[in-house]
């Protein structure tokens, strides 16, 4: 027994380790990695520097008129969209999927000052490139956090509004002591594969695991890979910074936007919880309550929960995610 104890361990190690040595080592800006559709790039000259930001722009042939414009969570870009823009392009609808600067395929400037307003400008002008005047807006994680700026700051493009387990449904100042940037970027700097999916897999997916989840490990895990890693994780770091300390929490009933919920009820998500004690640990991040709240808050808006899904109903679960929303944007 303990011979066959001994080999099952040794056999698991030699697994876990081969994994990791087969990781691909990937660009800065992921130019040796393939996205679902063609990836353009916009110029942009801000904050006394030019950047590219990149996008993913595709109209199909029974183009219904109408677009949506998919926007990326704070550990992602926008090939994590493919499965819900191929559905969205075969119901006839035009799919943006911006990578904001700092993300994907995007620059990653050595310094930049991260704010959602910035980031809501540079989308602006991508779809203004674009000559595109409305479109429906959708926002997952981080993304949700944008696309609730974007909406406030444009309401004429915003058509409609689809929050995807948004981060930012609370204020986490009000519990969380403040960690300086350097903070976040010994953080990022100390990132691994195995610690990037043991975090990705109890966070997002209740510790179970599917093969096909590997490849968003994988994005990031590539990248430590990379002599410029310092780069990226000082973008991650500031990225961070501009997620605690900007809230959207307070003005979600400014909203003009029909918006849709979609809430993952399962989902735990907050930021800075291993800061916190474990009795405010367990008030954090409880979206089967936060979806109700914030549904209360925004005037016209529609809440669907899907119970035992977590922070990513769009990759675990999508079916039950894409009927609602394709019901929404129909109606």
């Amino acid at each position: 027994m303990k011979t066959v104890f001994s080999f099952l361990l040794i056999a698991l190690s030699f697994s876990l380790f081969a994994q990791k040595d087969d990781l691909k080592w990937l660009d800065i800006m992921l130019a040796n990695y393939d996205y679902p559709f063609p990836a353009n790039h916009l110029d942009l000259n801000v904050q006394q520097q030019d950047l590219k930001m990149a996008y993913m722009d595709v109209k199909p042939e029974n183009h219904n008129g109408k677009n949506v414009m998919l926007l990326h969570g704070k550990n992602f870009n926008g090939a994590y969209w493919e499965s819900t823009a191929k559905k969205l392009i075969e119901k006839g609808y035009r799919v943006i999927i911006p990578d904001q600067i700092g993300f994907g395929k995007s620059s990653k400037p050595a310094y930049f000052h991260y704010t959602f307003q910035q980031l809501a400008k540079n989308t602006k002008q991508l779809l203004d490139s674009l000559d595109i005047s409305k479109t429906a807006v959708l926002g997952h994680s981080m993304g949700g956090m944008l696309a609730t700026r974007f909406a406030l700051m444009f309401p004429e493009v915003t058509d409609k509004l689809i929050l995807v387990n948004p981060i930012g449904l609370e204020d986490w100042k009000l519990k969380v002591p403040y960690q300086p940037i350097d903070w976040w970027y010994q953080n990022e700097l100390n990132k691994t594969y195995e610690g990037i999916k043991s975090y990705q897999k109890s966070s997002y997916y209740d510790g179970k695991w599917k093969p096909e989840y590997d490849r968003w490990v994988n994005l990031l895990a590539g990248w430590t890979l990379n002599s410029d890693y310092e780069r990226i994780a000082w973008n991650a770091a500031l990225t961070y910074d501009m997620i605690f300390t900007q809230p959207v929490v307070y003005e979600f009933q400014n909203i003009e936007a029909e918006t849709l919920l979609i809430i993952g009820t399962r989902d735990r998500t907050a930021l800075g919880k291993p800061l916190v004690n474990e009795e405010v640990r367990q008030t954090m991040g409880l979206y089967d309550e936060l979806g109700k709240t914030t549904h209360q808050k925004i005037p016209n808006s529609k809440l669907v929960e899907l119970d035992e899904i977590g922070h990513l109903p769009h990759i675990e679960s999508f079916e039950r995610f894409i009927q609602p929303l394709l019901n929404f944007l129909e109606n």
